[in-house]
């Protein structure tokens, strides 16, 4: 028999203050009765007989004598089943589509369960986006957790939404593929772009929604990821799907949490966020991977905005800490007007190497990726030696590097929002711009490499 407690001891903010509780559990869920209507809440903390609840729809309308308060003995769960393929949910996983509740007799506590170091599988084979400057240069790998580290204004929400009608696991793959889209203190008129871009190009269907929108109470969003990465895990180790999560944005998750963490009365770590910032980013990211003998995979595809542009912020700082590389938009590029904005330079996937070349994509895609780096690293070198002496009095075979710069973001990096390319196409435009520098230039790549692909650009056809 469930115990109901009436009244409450305190209200702060989005928290409320239960004494004289017994039998409560750190993450339980409550009911808390307000006039004749019911809320969810989460125990987040337990002393002695005390209990402080986060209340996910808010605090208002409620006082210390007219709430009811009831244990329900479990955590927070949500039912899961292949019919949430197409579907919109909210931050905690109610259906705000028009469509009736997900009916299964599976629910699973939304805070996942530890996965064994032992058992997960090295990360294998490629996820195509049909962006060259991702597949090319910084390329996906099913069962990573690769960021997209963004800033305020800068296009990550055309960004995701590209990626989304785009991905694929490859024109050869028959393996079933699914996409779970969270996004965290979205605006409403994002959050309809998004509905409308997935439900144009036809790719509902294979996409997860959860929306978390800027009205929705704050709490809500430290629940969104974890409820999205619970239906990821699903389909992916129960229905042997690959997955890829692609969450947005962790930046206002986090600021949610220094909001409730200022609430309690916690001390503040840097800039404000709480000390265990690192443990619960780490708690989401590490719920990506692959499961030895499980056909699924789960991948993840955070997107952060940097406050400032700031790199060393906490939030990308710990990020880069956990994840395996990142992709970074540069403000710069975008006020040239190229899109998608990505600094190549500073990006990087660090298991590329373990998913690409022979038997994945192609056996020179290492060795163009490289080439491709080192060639842009020396624009940036000869751009500055420019900015001193004038183009006039380089050398020629710095003139055509400052050629083969301007083609690469204008060819390789810079692509239509409609543009989906194959990692063969991406390659094809890779040795067009290698073409546009001499061959003793290409120190990258192997000789036999250079033999069967490299052809030297026509005389004045480099631009």
């Amino acid at each position: 028999m469930s115990i109901e407690y009436l009244g409450l001891s305190e209200i702060n903010g989005p928290l409320i203050i239960l004494e004289g509780v017994s039998g409560a559990s750190y993450d339980e869920i409550l009911e808390i009765s307000v006039n004749h209507e019911t809320r969810l809440g989460r125990i987040i903390e337990i002393y002695e007989d005390k209990a402080v609840i986060q209340v996910f729809k808010g605090t208002m309308g409620m006082s210390l004598g007219n709430t009811r308060t009831r244990l329900t003995g479990h955590p927070m769960e949500i039912a899961v089943s292949e019919e949430m393929l197409g579907r919109t949910f909210n931050g905690v996983g109610a259906p705000i589509d028009g469509l009736s509740p997900i009916h299964s007799d599976i629910r699973l506590d939304v805070n996942g369960q530890p996965l064994n170091p032992v058992s997960r599988e090295y990360p294998r084979n490629y996820i195509q986006t049909g962006i060259s400057s991702i597949d090319g240069l910084t390329t996906l790998i099913r069962g990573q957790k690769l960021p997209i580290f963004s800033g305020n204004g800068l296009p990550h929400d055309r960004l995701a939404a590209q990626i989304v009608k785009q991905a694929s696991l490859g024109d050869n793959s028959d393996e079933k593929f699914a996409i779970v889209f969270a996004a965290m203190g979205l605006k409403h008129d994002v959050a309809d772009y998004f509905r409308r871009t997935f439900e144009e190009s036809g790719v509902s269907d294979h996409v997860v929604m959860f929306l978390n929108l800027a009205n929705d109470p704050v709490v809500e969003r430290l629940i969104t990821p974890k409820v999205a990465l619970t239906a990821a895990e699903y389909l992916a180790y129960e229905c042997h799907m690959h997955i890829l999560v692609i969450l947005t944005d962790i930046t206002s998750y986090a600021e949610a949490m220094r909001e409730v963490s200022s609430s309690k009365g916690e001390i503040p770590s840097r800039k404000g966020y709480p000390g265990y910032l690192y443990s619960d980013l780490a708690s989401l990211y590490e719920r990506a991977g692959i499961v030895a003998g499980n056909e699924g995979s789960v991948t993840q595809l955070p997107i952060l905005t940097m406050p400032n542009d700031d790199i060393t912020h906490p939030i990308p700082d710990l990020t880069g800490y956990i994840t395996e590389g990142q992709i970074v938009l540069e403000r710069s590029l975008f006020g040239q007007g190229i899109y998608p904005p990505i600094n190549v330079l500073p990006s990087l996937s660090r298991l590329m190497k373990d998913g690409i070349g022979k038997g994945f994509t192609r056996e020179d895609h290492q060795d163009v990726a490289n080439q491709l780096f080192s060639s842009y690293a020396k624009v940036g070198d000869v751009r500055a030696l420019a900015n001193v002496i004038g183009e006039d009095e380089l050398s020629p075979t710095d003139k055509l590097y400052l050629e083969f710069g301007k083609a690469f973001e204008a060819r390789f990096v810079a692509q239509g929002e409609e543009e989906n390319r194959s990692v063969l196409d991406t390659l094809a435009i890779g040795w067009q711009l290698l073409g546009m520098l001499p061959r003793e230039e290409l120190d990258r790549i192997d000789t036999k490499i250079l033999d069967q692909y490299y052809k030297p650009a026509a005389e004045g056809k480099g631009n």
